[in-house]
């Protein structure tokens, strides 16, 4: 017997993909987080600037190119810049769930959920 996959929302906050959940039938489409963490921090202007500083930092690129999230994170802070690398992240996972970013491994793309330890960044561009 083969069940149907629940259908799946990309969160707002943290651009992981969450499935739906019973609680949430009333109201499935007003549901926007994947967590009550996601829902109370919400996306600000600073995670607007993320997502803008990774797009300019890859547009002066060649086309192919990639960059590190460690190292967009060092332009905004070179002294503190690991506190900013999953802020970092979350914003490269945003940006490929708007289809502007790919997440590489071993220079493949790789699923934003499911992608442990190392990436990189690569514009996504008209092929």
């Amino acid at each position: 017997m083969s069940r149907t996959p629940l259908p799946r929302r990309t969160c707002e906050c943290c651009g992981r993909t969450f499935a739906w959940r019973r609680k949430w039938a009333r109201d499935w489409e007003r549901v926007r987080y994947c967590s009550d963490r996601c829902r109370r921090s919400g996306t600000g202007a600073i995670d607007r600037r993320l997502e803008a500083r990774i797009l300019e930092r890859l547009d002066g690129r060649a086309a192919r190119s990639t960059a590190c999230p460690s190292e967009i994170a060092r332009t905004i802070d070179p002294a503190a810049w690991r506190d900013h690398l999953e802020p970092v992240r979350r914003a490269a996972r945003r940006l490929v769930a708007a289809g502007r970013l790919e997440i590489l491994q071993n220079g493949r793309a790789v699923d934003p959920d499911t992608a442990r330890g190392p990436i990189r960044l690569r514009l996504v561009r008209d092929r």
